[in-house]
């Protein structure tokens, strides 16, 4: 069993030696994989913004399947003072400005209570055969998944394989599926 510690120093350095163009084709394949998944009948939405230094995966090919989808888009701003996240309705006129983390942010907007969020896109480093997931450590994710209701279905990104077993704590969430540019698994069986 791997320990989130050791996990999240192993992905990272994976993740430095990619390329732009190698992200950007994961990171297609990883939209056209998803559009597989049993989730396009919802509403709203959350997904995240991508911190292209950490050579995340991109969601703006997501981005443009919900939109085409005519779907809620709901995205985050971190509070780094209190540990949460607030939530707010993407729209036309909605201002993203990188916050001095590296972290594309709204500015300001019509907020969204987790409850009525019925699909989340996670960001993740490392998750393992049953779904639980290693995250940048900090918790803003384990803390608004909680606040998610029972039905909430959450979906994580990743460009890499699934770990054999992830350490984890009993108030870690685990996923519902997660997506690779080759497959997506579902963990709910």
């Amino acid at each position: 069993m791997s320990d989130k510690a050791t996990l999240r120093i192993k992905y990272k350095k994976l993740r430095e030696h990619f390329s732009e163009k190698a992200v950007e084709e994961m990171s297609l394949q990883i939209a056209n994989q998803a559009l597989k998944l049993p989730i396009w009948d919802k509403t709203y939405y959350h997904i995240f913004l991508t911190i292209s230094e950490k050579k995340e995966v991109n969601t703006e090919y997501l981005l443009h399947i919900l939109q085409g989808k005519d779907k809620s888009i709901v995205i985050s701003k971190a509070e780094f003072s209190t540990g949460e996240m607030q939530h707010f309705l993407l729209q036309e006129n909605t201002e993203i400005r990188t916050s001095k983390y590296g972290i594309p942010e709204p500015v300001a907007g019509l907020t969204i209570s987790p409850e009525i969020i019925d699909v989340v896109f996670v960001p993740l480093l490392a998750y393992d055969q049953l779904g639980h997931r290693v995250g940048y450590g900090k918790g803003f994710y384990d803390r608004f998944l909680a606040k998610c209701t029972p039905n909430t279905v959450f979906v994580g990104l990743s460009f890499f394989d699934a770990e054999l077993a992830i350490s984890f704590e009993s108030n870690d969430i685990p996923l519902d599926f997660c997506v690779t540019p080759k497959t997506s698994i579902d963990f709910r069986k």
